[in-house]
């Protein structure tokens, strides 16, 4: 199997481990499970020059928004899947936990720098109710997701060796 097939197999499946731990938290501690449509929401008003709102959930919605969001997520995933494969390109053959978790842990900066602060939630939460709380799910999401890099990097591991 090439590299660039490697590199989305296991974006895609790490990012299928943040929504598989996402619905297991719904089920054991009640939280609601991510609503990506309004992700979709707002990267469907950048192309129109909006890049932040105030709350994105009273912006307008957009056509198709929980389509663009479920597909963002997972290209989103991908991408951070090679971050780590350009950082650590051994990796790809050879996968261990501590490169895996710290680029998942690590990619908690885009939702705390770029979309919360985008759809009104203020940087890191901070405008959130319970900002330490939605801090610590974020982190343990992206933990959730360095997780799934290796798991699914060592399940390809003997195709991407290859």
């Amino acid at each position: 199997m090439d590299d660039l097939a490697c590199i989305l197999l296991t974006g895609l499946g790490a990012t299928a481990a943040i929504d598989l731990w996402s619905i297991l938290r719904k089920r054991l501690l009640g939280i609601p499970l991510p609503d990506f449509g309004l992700v979709g929401r707002w990267l469907g008003h950048m192309p129109r020059g909006r890049f932040r709102h105030e709350a994105i959930a009273t912006a307008p919605p957009v056509r198709g928004e929980h389509a663009i969001g479920w597909i963002a997520h997972y290209l989103t995933g991908a991408a951070f899947a090679a971050v780590l494969f350009a950082i650590w390109p051994a990796w790809i053959r050879h996968p261990i936990i501590g490169p895996a978790l710290a680029v998942g842990i690590g990619t908690v900066a885009a939702p705390f720098l770029l979309m919360q602060p985008g759809m009104g939630a203020g940087i890191a939460a901070s405008r959130m109710p319970r900002p330490a709380v939605t801090r610590f799910h974020s982190l343990v999401t992206h933990a959730i997701f360095g997780i799934g890099l290796y798991a699914v990097g060592s399940a390809l591991s003997a195709f991407c060796a290859a």
